[in-house]
């Protein structure tokens, strides 16, 4: 079973943006996938299972490590995920733009967004990542925040520099035409605004996000609330 988890606490996000992304993810998965969204809002959203954030306190720092708990295989049987199955976990303001099967429909352990930092050095960016269930339980459990800030980090510690640490040289999507994951104004963007046309997804690292783009007809094409059953 694919299970796709989402994540949405304090303020910045409105219930919009995981309405859209799991629509989104309607038009273009093939297959059927479970949705999650974690969070602390009290708004409801249609076609996903909601759950409250299990680790409060890790969503008071910088550096989205409540994500982490992810690898906890007690909490994966919790929101009913079950050894074995798909987890990806994908950042909300994330635009699916074609086809996602032949990415989610891969035999790795663990594969993450790789090449789609500017400043930052880390290899991984965790806008995507996807793992079995029950894999590597020790991501979770020997994190803590003062081991990740003993390890290297860019401005401040985060969960993609925690992965990279305990899951060094794993497999991953390369951002950009290997993939068809394309990040927005990064490494790999081919320049301009317009959407490259073997594009499947589109993530917004850092600043930039997809409300500030809606000028843009393919944002407003695949960043919409089209219902579609």
């Amino acid at each position: 079973m694919l299970t796709i988890v989402t994540w949405n606490w304090g303020t910045k996000y409105s219930a919009d943006y995981p309405r859209k992304l799991v629509r989104a993810l309607r038009r273009h998965l093939e297959q059927p996938f479970h949705f999650i969204l974690v969070t602390d809002q009290p708004d409801s959203v249609g076609g996903a299972d909601k759950t409250s954030i299990p680790n409060p306190e890790l969503t008071k720092v910088r550096g989205c490590f409540a994500r982490l708990r992810l690898f906890d295989p007690e909490w994966q049987k919790q929101i009913d995920i079950h050894e074995g199955d798909r987890v990806v976990c994908i950042d909300l303001d994330v635009i699916p733009t074609g086809n996602l099967d032949i990415l989610f429909n891969r035999p790795e352990q663990f594969l993450i967004l790789q090449g789609a930092n500017a400043a930052n050095p880390c290899p991984y960016n965790g806008s995507l990542w996807m793992f079995r269930a029950g894999y590597r339980p020790d991501v979770w459990t020997d994190f803590s925040i003062k081991a990740a800030a003993n390890t290297k980090f860019y401005e401040y510690p985060d969960d993609q520099g925690w992965l990279a640490y305990k899951l060094p040289d794993e497999a991953g999507w390369k951002v950009g035409s290997p993939s068809g994951i394309y990040a927005f104004h990064k490494p790999g963007w081919p320049g301009g605004d317009a959407l490259p046309a073997d594009a499947r997804m589109v993530v917004f690292p850092g600043w930039r996000d997809p409300s500030k783009f809606t000028h843009l007809d393919w944002v407003k094409e695949h960043w919409s609330d089209v219902v579609y059953t």
